[in-house]
């Protein structure tokens, strides 16, 4: 793959369907004071974090089994287990959260698809997750083409959203807006933010996606420049579409759109035409990102199964040279979350927080590893490396606690039952299962999943 494939991979794993919620998501928590502190502080993180990426492929350029190998490396073959699992769920539940915003988009204009949960909906998604599975099955090279002409349509809406609302852009509403405006949120200015983190990392997962395809790539520099290049672009444009629609209407006429809040308000701005544009670029964005994910989470399974971490039975291909057998238990697993999301109070959030979540567990453990390096000596005494592996690290445990606990133990309630997979791989290696630290961490992993199955059942938590 080349520097321009990389980074198409990278942009279309990010650029998904979280883009075109924005302006509500944002508008329902905080004013622009409070989205600039927000972006300001996931840019500077994930910036950190893609420098850490950047500089990991290029020290350690023979760890190319994606971001997982780094947790493995770092802490232990439990830790590399769980950074495998936490990553390939977030693929899979981001999978159905695109299916569930999809269908709720054509729900604007086909009433039987009501907000993606009718049984129209579930049907409809059913027929896309194995009309995609079989396409996948085709040829992933063919599938990767499609991807890439995917990602250049889905952001030419975006561009033309954003010209349109920077053209008619108006100074004093964005004034009035800027400290809330309006109606006051009941929160301070540092609980408006907190509420909008996970949102943020959830339109940033994906920026690891140039090093999940590592081993592809035609020259390993390209790794890291694809992986910045993309994360770049993509703030960009998620910084415009977040604070151009407060230039148009006060904080709480953006908090009451309904989803995707992007096309409601190009039709409110240019007419009907708009919310059609929009809606076309989205469905375009969210069969291109379905894509990239589900390309993404069968790559993770397959070399993780040939390096021992997963059972070799997923490091099975066809004669096209697909990894057929992780193709299609991540299939079957999208299908199974799709039923659970079919019976939650608001799929869309809920899905979005949990992806979002999950997704710190291989991050945290590719900023530790940084650290852990950078502790020992290796790779030079590069101060600025130094410090952008202390900022990723940082950040990665800063957004575990703007999560919050609930949402921290929902995650743990996926995480722990994949431990028993753990214990089969290491049984059928013949190996030692656990040393010492990693029982401790599994007791953890077990017991905050327990804690998570008890808050369910008595309503703390719900889906």
């Amino acid at each position: 793959m080349s520097y321009l494939a990389l980074t198409a991979v990278a942009v279309g794993s990010m650029v998904g369907a979280g883009i075109f919620t924005l302006p509500r998501s944002f508008g329902a928590s905080t004013g622009p004071a409070g989205a600039l502190v927000a972006w300001a502080i996931t840019g500077f993180g994930m910036y950190a974090l893609a420098r850490v990426l950047q500089w990991l492929s290029t020290v350690r350029p023979d760890l190319d089994a994606g971001i997982y190998a780094y947790g493995k490396e770092g802490f232990g073959n439990y830790a590399g287990f769980l950074a495998v699992l936490g990553y390939w769920l977030v693929a899979c539940i981001g999978d159905v959260a695109y299916w569930c915003l999809l269908t709720a988009t054509l729900g604007h204009f086909f009433p039987a698809f009501g907000e993606g949960n009718t049984f129209p909906s579930m049907i409809l998604a059913t027929a896309g997750i194995w009309g995609f599975h079989f396409l996948i099955l085709a040829g992933v090279k063919g599938a990767a083409s499609v991807n890439a002409v995917a990602t250049v349509a889905k952001v030419i809406p975006i561009l033309l959203f954003i010209i349109l609302l920077a053209l008619s852009f108006e100074p004093a509403t964005f004034d009035d807006n800027f400290w809330v405006g309006g109606e006051q949120p009941e929160e301070g200015i540092f609980q408006q933010i907190r509420a909008t983190m996970l949102i943020t990392v959830f339109v940033f997962v994906g920026v690891e996606g140039a090093n999940v395809y590592s081993r592809y790539a035609k020259r390993r520099a390209d790794v890291g420049r694809a992986t910045i290049t993309a994360f770049l672009l993509v703030l960009a444009l998620m910084l415009l579409v977040t604070l151009l629609p407060y230039g148009h209407f006060p904080r709480a006429e953006i908090a009451a759109l309904t989803q995707p809040s992007m096309a409601s308000l190009l039709k409110a701005v240019v007419g009907p035409w708009g919310a059609i544009l929009i809606s076309l670029g989205l469905i375009i964005s969210i069969l291109g990102a379905y894509l990239a994910w589900t390309l993404l989470a069968i790559e993770v399974l397959f070399v993780a199964a040939k390096n021992g971490d997963m059972p070799r039975m997923l490091a099975r291909e066809n004669a096209r040279g697909v990894p057929s057998a992780s193709l299609w238990f991540t299939t079957l697993t999208v299908q199974a979350l799709l039923f659970i999301a079919w019976y939650a109070d608001d799929a869309i959030q809920l899905l979005v927080e949990l992806s979002a979540s999950m997704a710190l567990t291989p991050y945290f453990l590719v900023a530790a590893f940084a650290c852990k390096l950078v502790i020992r000596g290796e790779g030079g005494n590069d101060l600025r490396c130094r410090l952008l592996a202390c900022i990723a690290l940082l950040y990665t445990i800063g957004m575990v606690y703007a999560g919050g606990l609930p949402i921290l133990l929902l995650s743990l309630v996926f995480y722990a039952p994949g431990t028993i997979l753990y214990v089969v791989i290491r049984r059928e290696q013949r190996g030692r299962v656990f040393s010492m630290s990693e029982s401790m961490l599994c007791a953890l992993v077990v017991l905050g999943g327990m804690a998570g199955v008890l808050g369910l059942c008595r309503g703390t938590i719900s889906l």
